[in-house]
């Protein structure tokens, strides 16, 4: 299928088969995606947490809305930022793209001054907000991987962070969860399954200025 008849596929799966997993390749893929994603000046305040422990996703049902996909999918994927964050994100950036690019350092040392002064003047919350955001763009860039590659996905906010930041003890490496993302493949019986897209026409919802 091409990228629109994939996307037309695509729906927030509510059964998973609970038979069927994601290969090790298939994970990867996933993997590869999210670390690929694009960022606010490439800085990656995001990290991937892959769950795949029927245990800690069941005590996990329980602080999301006792949504079953959390526990039926094969994985899940949960999207977090920063607890606190720090222009040592800025130094380590240009650490890497040092390394990767043997940028010179008379032309890396502008940006880096610009980008530390920018994350130095904000505060915590802002930072927050802002990393925040991006894990929208990260969870997006995710849904359309899954659904060129027959992935099945449902995207949640509906779940409460501070306890999904306990159990799988976040905290302790300075994060904090903000999306959750159930991947496998949807049942047979999903009643969602074969339901028409409700989308409104394109012409609704797209503005052209030509």
């Amino acid at each position: 299928m091409n990228i629109i008849d994939s996307l037309k596929w695509r729906y927030a799966v509510k059964k998973f088969d609970t038979e069927k997993q994601l290969s090790q390749s298939q994970i990867n893929t996933l993997k590869e995606a999210f670390n690929l994603t694009a960022t606010s000046y490439g800085l990656q305040p995001l990290k991937l947490v892959v769950i795949k422990n029927k245990e800690i996703q069941k005590e996990l049902v329980a602080h999301s809305w006792n949504q079953p996909q959390v526990l039926e999918a094969s994985h899940l994927l949960v999207i977090c930022t920063k607890d606190n964050y720090t222009s040592n994100e800025v130094k380590n950036y240009f650490n890497l793209v040092q390394k990767i690019r043997n940028t010179p350092d008379a032309v890396i040392q502008p940006f880096k001054e610009f980008l530390t002064a920018e994350i130095e003047k904000k505060t915590q919350e802002e930072l927050f907000l802002w990393n925040k955001n991006q894990a929208y763009i990260a969870l997006g860039n995710l849904m359309t991987v899954c659904a060129t590659e027959k992935i099945d996905a449902c995207p949640m906010e509906g779940f409460i962070p501070e306890e999904y930041d306990k159990i799988l003890n976040l905290k302790a490496q300075n994060l904090k969860s903000i999306l959750a993302l159930p991947v496998g493949f949807r049942a047979n019986d999903d009643y969602m399954k074969d339901l028409p897209k409700v989308r409104k026409e394109t012409v609704e919802s797209v503005i052209e200025i030509n």
